[in-house]
């Protein structure tokens, strides 16, 4: 049994060590007027901002998503039907061990988190903040990767036709960009425009991924992917990782891999401090808390129903889930966890409160939904998972203007697949 469940692990790990990380660089060069306009005696910032892009070949889409953490701590895993023991996966982190960005890691990847630093791994995990609830350090990661190299693909096509081609899930995806007028807006406002459309796709292909895990999509043939499915933390953790990206590069951070890497590894950093992040202790404790209503640590990985609470509300505005100081009250764990929900001396008996996310749909007087449309489609082995919703909203390709209802009637049918399940364990 041991033995089995070495060579188990050994071949799911060599599997994931398989990703490789694409090098790019993007050169940005003046133009004519924003050479003119630096030689005035009062430059305007604006002009100063036209330049022109280059070093678009090596630019692709990021090949695969880090694997996520599985919601809970200390799971137990099975592969295919056996159960492997000796083995519990726990994926929680304190902030001091969130490691330096690598773009495009996959799993594996070894980068400087400052120019003068030393070497160190991409630690990913879960991490509960006071503000955000659980964060999914893979997936934050994940959304700012796309959010950059999308950016650039739009900036170079902004206000043109375009057609970008996106890794296929289940089944080709891709970023329709259609025509519209760009003349009345100066470089400046032209830059941050393609950053909010270049977000809000990111995060879009990160919603579209939800989906995929539900109906079927698996990175690794024998190992479901049903139960990271919406799971609670997924989307607000890619909202931030849209967001952080949107930071970058308004302020020029990412104009080549390694700058982005040590500029991400920063911003992600603070961002995590800005939503007062527990210790790894605490945040295991707060697993153990929400036990049996979050997440069933009876069953194992990969099972469906190890994970109860889903979150099916995709949208561009987002609020984390909090553990409630009175379920945490009423836990064994309450005298390590009571700092948590404390703020400062002047507000002891206040509880935490949630940070809203959002991502603007309208930038610059355009609306980005109307202007760039994610576009999936399903491959025939995946339709039979898809006959509990109406054909018409999803058999001849959608967009994002569907992912809420055929979210809806996901949860429909997860009520119904968990309510047998516990009659049946009765």
């Amino acid at each position: 049994m041991m033995s089995f469940a070495k060579v188990s692990m050994f071949v799911f790990g060599a599997m994931l060590l398989t990703a490789c990380s694409q090098d790019w660089q993007v050169r940005s060069l003046p133009t004519d007027e924003a050479v003119a306009e630096a030689l005035a005696a009062e430059p305007d910032k604006r002009v100063l901002a036209s330049t022109e892009l280059n070093g678009y070949a090596s630019l692709e889409m990021p090949g695969d998503v880090r694997p996520c953490c599985a919601f809970g701590n200390a799971q137990k895993v099975k592969v295919g039907t056996l159960q492997v023991p000796f083995f519990r996966y726990a994926n929680t982190l304190g902030a001091d061990d969130i490691g330096a960005h690598a773009f495009d890691a996959g799993t594996f990847s070894y980068v400087k988190a400052s120019p003068g630093g030393s070497s160190s791994g991409e630690n990913n995990g879960q991490i509960y903040t006071r503000l955000g609830g659980f964060i999914d350090l893979a997936h934050v990661r994940d959304t700012a990767d796309n959010t950059v190299i999308l950016f650039y693909k739009i900036y170079k096509q902004l206000g043109k036709e375009k057609k970008i081609e996106l890794p296929p899930e289940i089944g080709p995806r891709y970023i329709q960009l259609n025509a519209f007028d760009i003349e009345h807006l100066d470089p400046l406002q032209r830059w941050n425009l393609a950053a909010d459309i270049a977000a809000r796709l990111g995060y879009l292909m990160a919603e579209s991924h939800e989906i995929a895990q539900w109906h079927g999509y698996r990175s690794w043939a024998l190992w479901s992917e049903e139960v990271s499915a919406y799971s609670p933390e997924d989307i607000y953790s890619n909202m931030l990782g849209a967001k952080i990206a949107v930071a970058l590069i308004s302020n020029n951070l990412a104009m080549n891999k390694t700058l982005f890497n040590q500029h991400m590894n920063g911003w992600l950093t603070a961002a995590i401090n800005q939503l007062e992040p527990v210790t790894a202790e605490q945040t295991n404790a707060l697993f153990d808390v929400i036990d049996g209503d979050w997440w069933d640590s009876n069953e194992p990985l990969p099972n469906k129903f190890m994970l109860l609470k889903r979150h099916y509300a995709l949208g561009d505005m987002q609020s984390p889930y909090l553990v409630d100081k009175q379920t945490a009250q009423a836990h064994a764990h309450w005298p390590l966890l009571a700092p948590v929900y404390l703020q400062d001396k002047r507000q002891q008996d206040q509880e935490h409160q949630a940070k809203q996310l959002s991502l603007p749909r309208y930038s610059h007087g355009v609306d980005i939904d109307e202007v760039a449309k994610l576009w999936l489609f399903i491959d025939d082995k995946f339709k039979a998972n898809f006959t509990h919703i109406p054909a018409e909203l999803w058999s001849n390709g959608f967009t994002s203007a569907q992912f809420l209802a055929l979210s809806a009637y996901n949860q429909i049918e997860d009520d119904k697949q968990l309510k047998a399940k516990r009659e049946g364990d009765k």
